[in-house]
């Protein structure tokens, strides 16, 4: 497992891939666009000095170098919201990539059900028996307590109450709760029945074994999985005596399996065989044979209420739930019908018909099936592969060590923190404090929240930016000169600092898990993004351009005022404009101007900062800017205002036909 683990490596988040991929085509257009700008005032008798200083302005203005400390910032404010719903994010990155999980691998017992196991049913000598029914005999009672109560590593005390108090494993611990409601107690019967060595649970046998002294001589005691146990068992015991397992009885005891397993009971198959003397080895092959089948005891794990609803939410959100266990085919099946996640029954595979499947072919077919039964930890890398070569991004929990590769395989690797060992922990990407399926669910919303703060961020920085490589381009094109180096530095500074960062505080918007997610390939340009970020730079670059010369007709041989005009605009339209993308399609209007009041904050800030360089004097001088009177600053902010309502208009176009 070691091994394996650490031949998989490190894979690049969706985020981080998509962020490279921005930084690659936005870098080569900002130098092509740099270099044609300093060619063109050349050609047009500009100094080289001049021209050489305003494209690489326009480049580091166009580059925007606040993105990945607004992403770090929103990435860490997600990982403090996510930890008070008890997911514990383990790697920054992962925050994101929830947000974009289409697939949900859950392991059933604790997860999706309350991992609160009770006995409901015993079957024995061709009966069964409700647990609940104290007073009805049990047949060879005896044994079948001895291997519940002796092959178990459970720890028994006495509460302060004097009350019975169970540490271990839920399954093993219904075991001990339901013997000693029959009278038998675990602490006696160890003093009667000495432990002398054991074969532990492996999930690719399904069974546990001790060998315990009778008195007598020893006895192997077995539980397991009633398809493993069965294959070993050559003897029934009915009377008190070990009888040949035929054909017709091993039918009987399929049939009430099947029954219980009906009835969403986990089932568990109990077996022993007498020794005259200890092995030399312990091992499965030579102890776990011959056995005599002593009887079934099924067992209710009931669904979390809360997992009910989110599988649902999954379901409105475009997230496939993907169920996985090691129980009985039957069970899964009446859980996973509960709680929504198959209608058909085709819909479910066990580990044995999936060993059958090609990988191939099982990558076409994986999204037939919604529930696994029977499998073992080696399925769950084979079913996480299967997903993300159909470019999905995966989710698998798990919480034993032997699950440590799958989740390592997937996209988000969910650890358990209760039941989870520390090897699962360690190659996790995020752990649930309360082992709950909802969780899963809560952390997506906000790693959406986090997917869509960012992606707002990126639109406002980049439309912004776009905003000023159009003005510079198109005024340079036409032999103007409206805006110096400094002047673009400064506009920069502020609006990619203090709006940018206030995104991080965005609230989700209420539609946020009705939304389908995308696939793990998809461009960070796609559903509408990149067409935002053209309009909406070209939109505020005409605005600026149209109030620069605007002003040089009204001020005919002012072109420092002018100038300046189309400064004060370029600085306050981009703040204006932070507004609109707090949605990428819902109206600002809906949303409320006062909802994030931290944005406020920063564009006042930001709107005092650019509005200082004109109204101190000392200033002035610094960035060769002009004074304004009172209708100039009007101009300024009827050009400034007015993005917001043509965005509005472009919004509802967009809502209204497409």
């Amino acid at each position: 497992i070691a091994g394996y683990i650490s031949q998989w490596g490190e894979e690049e988040t969706p985020l981080v891939r998509k962020l490279a991929g921005i930084s690659k085509y936005l870098s080569a257009a900002v130098g092509i666009i740099a270099v044609i700008i300093f060619a063109a005032g050349v050609v047009q008798g500009r100094p080289y000095f001049e021209m050489f200083l305003t494209s690489v302005s326009l480049a580091v203005a166009a580059i925007p170098e606040g993105l990945p400390a607004v992403v770090t910032i929103v990435l860490a404010l997600g990982v403090q919201r996510m930890a008070k719903r008890n997911a514990i994010i383990r790697r920054l990155p992962a925050v994101e990539t929830l947000g974009g999980t289409n697939i949900i691998c859950s392991d059933k017992t604790g997860t999706l059900t309350q991992n609160k196991m009770t006995v409901k049913e015993v079957y024995a000598g061709g009966k069964l028996i409700p647990a609940d029914e104290k007073e009805k005999a049990v047949p060879d009672e005896e044994t079948l307590m001895q291997i519940m109560v002796l092959c178990n590593d459970s720890k028994v005390s006495s509460a302060g109450n004097g009350a019975l108090k169970v540490m271990g494993d839920p399954t093993e611990t219904a075991l001990i709760y339901y013997a000693h409601s029959r009278g038998y107690k675990k602490d006696e019967m160890e003093k009667r029945m000495e432990r002398r060595g054991e074969i532990p649970f492996e999930s690719e046998r399904k069974l546990m074994s001790t060998v315990n002294s009778t008195g007598k001589g020893l006895r192997i005691l077995t539980k397991g999985a009633v398809d493993m146990l069965l294959d070993r068992c050559s003897h029934i015991l009915e009377g008190g005596q070990a009888k040949e397992f035929t054909e017709e009885r091993r039918a009987e005891v399929l049939e009430a399996n099947g029954q219980m397993a009906k009835k969403a009971l986990r089932v568990l198959a109990l077996a022993y065989r007498d020794l005259d003397e200890m092995p030399l080895e312990l091992e499965s092959r030579e102890c776990e044979k011959d056995l005599v089948f002593t009887g079934l005891v099924g067992m209710i794990d009931p669904p979390r209420e809360e997992a009910k609803e989110a599988v649902r939410i999954c379901e409105e959100a475009g997230i496939r739930p993907i169920m996985i266990t090691g129980d009985h085919r039957d069970t899964a099946e009446a859980i996973a019908r509960e709680l929504g996640i198959m209608t058909r029954e085709d819909q479910i595979i066990t580990g044995s018909e999936l060993d059958k499947i090609p990988d191939e072919e099982f990558e076409k077919r994986v999204s037939d099936y919604s529930v696994y039964a029977r499998v073992s930890p080696v399925h769950k890398v084979k079913i996480v592969k299967a997903w993300k070569n159909k470019g999905m991004v995966v989710a698998m929990t798990g919480d034993g060590v032997n699950d440590a590769p799958a989740l390592k395989a997937a996209d988000i690797g969910i650890g358990m923190g209760i039941t989870g060992t520390d090897v699962a922990k360690g190659v996790s990407d995020m752990i649930l404090a309360d082992d709950n399926f909802a969780t899963i669910v809560a952390a997506v919303e906000e790693g959406r929240k986090v997917y869509s703060n960012i992606k707002k961020t990126v639109q406002f920085l980049l439309s912004a930016n776009m905003c000023e490589v159009v003005t510079l381009f198109v005024a340079t094109m036409f032999n103007g000169k409206i805006l110096s180096p400094v002047h673009i530095l400064w506009i920069n500074l502020v609006t990619d600092t203090f709006p940018a960062l206030a995104f991080s505080f965005e609230r989700a918007e209420k539609d946020i898990m009705k939304q389908k997610p995308g696939k793990d390939k998809d461009s960070f340009f796609a559903r509408g993004v990149g067409a935002g970020i053209i309009y909406q730079g070209l939109l505020q670059g005409a605005l600026v351009l149209g109030t620069y010369y605007l002003a040089r007709r009204l001020y005919p041989g002012q072109d420092l005022l002018a100038s300046t005009i189309a400064f004060m605009t370029l600085g306050l339209i981009q703040l204006a404009h932070s507004f609109n993308v707090r949605s990428l399609k819902n109206s600002v209007f809906r949303l409320g101007f006062l909802t994030n009041p931290q944005l406020i904050a920063g564009v006042a800030v930001s709107v005092l900062l650019q509005v200082s360089v004109v109204g101190l004097p000392f200033l002035n001088r610094i960035f060769e800017v002009a004074r304004l009177n009172l209708w100039q600053w009007l101009m300024v902010l009827a050009a400034s205002l007015l993005i917001i309502p043509l965005v509005e208009l472009a919004k509802f176009i967009h809502r209204k036909f497409f």
